[in-house]
């Protein structure tokens, strides 16, 4: 209580203006439309990523269904079964992170073409975040 009791000493408002008290000199910061309008920017930049999030997810499995799942059916490998991309074969073969996934998808490897070309701009990244968060969560759909 005396915390917050100490904490309206120092900043008061007036009807115009947010102010912080210092050793008996005043400091106005800004107006308050101002400082209102800053709270609501900067809640729209801490949300946005996490709506951009939540597309990229679903870009990933349509990037995943479409390019990568003839092969790769939850998760397997149709054609060598330990290639697939469950988290201990992935693990086993050095493949331990996102990015190392986006190069294989984007260059391929073994007797897997690449797909840079299918995949489009950023596209490998954003299967790679998504094959990543599979294999985190064993291939299980929600």
């Amino acid at each position: 209580m005396k915390f917050v009791t100490t904490f309206q000493k120092l900043i008061s408002t007036t009807k115009d203006c947010l102010s912080i008290k210092n050793e008996g000199n005043t400091f106005n910061l800004m107006s308050k439309n101002s400082f209102l309008m800053s709270i609501v920017c900067l809640s729209f930049f801490l949300i946005l990523p996490i709506k951009l999030n939540a597309l990229d997810t679903d870009i990933g499995k349509d990037l995943f269904k479409s390019h990568c799942a003839s092969c790769h059916i939850n998760g397997g490998n149709i054609i060598r079964r330990s290639k697939n991309l469950k988290i201990s074969s992935l693990k086993h073969n050095g493949i331990d992170d996102p990015d190392s996934i986006a190069k294989i998808a984007r260059q391929g490897i073994g007797i897997m073409d690449g797909y840079e070309d299918q995949l489009g701009d950023n596209g490998d990244q954003i299967v790679a975040n998504w094959i990543w968060g599979q294999a985190q969560k064993a291939w299980i759909h929600e």
